[in-house]
Formats: structure tokens, sequence, C-alpha cells
């Protein structure tokens, strides 16, 4: 299955935070001005405007992942995962 590498996400930064070193099985992972970056990752985290439905308002984020030295097999193998933390209502 070919996974996008960049979407829009209806979550906060600090929720998308938390949940970053599970999905990424990485906990030394680097952040600078919204690009995070791992062992032959990297992630852009940029805001975006709010969905907004009638008076409610939720933030959103632009998340674009690039791979660098991974094989095909392991960047599939990172966005199974990644994709499986950020799932909202059940996929």
């Amino acid at each position: 299955m070919k996974f996008p590498r960049s979407y829009d996400a209806t979550i906060s930064r600090g929720d998308f935070i938390r949940l970053l070193p599970a999905a990424t099985g990485e906990t030394g992972f680097i952040e600078q001005d919204g690009l995070f970056r791992g062992r032959g990752w990297s992630l852009r985290f940029t805001p975006i405007p709010p969905l907004e439905i009638g008076m409610v308002r939720l933030e959103r984020h632009r998340v674009e992942l690039a791979f660098e030295g991974m094989t095909p097999e392991a960047e599939e193998a990172f966005m199974q995962r990644f994709t499986l933390y950020y799932q909202r209502g059940g996929g």
C-alpha cells in the first residue's frame, strides 16, 4: 500500500508531539522551527487555517514527510506505524 507523504492533519501541536515518539519508534529526534528529524526521516509540521464547523474550531497542520537513506521497505514500515498512531475514528 502506498501512503501519502504529505497531508493535512486535524490535531493540536501538543497532541502531535505527544504521539510522535510512539509513532516513529524514536525518542531521540530533533526539532527545529517545525522540522523534526530522526534516523532517515524528516517531518515538517506547519500550521494551516483551522477547520471551522459552526462554533467548533479545530487546529490543523500540514504534515510533510521525507526519507533519506532508507530502503523502500523501511519507508513503508515507518509509514504503516506512523499512520496507525495518527488515525482518527478507526480509519
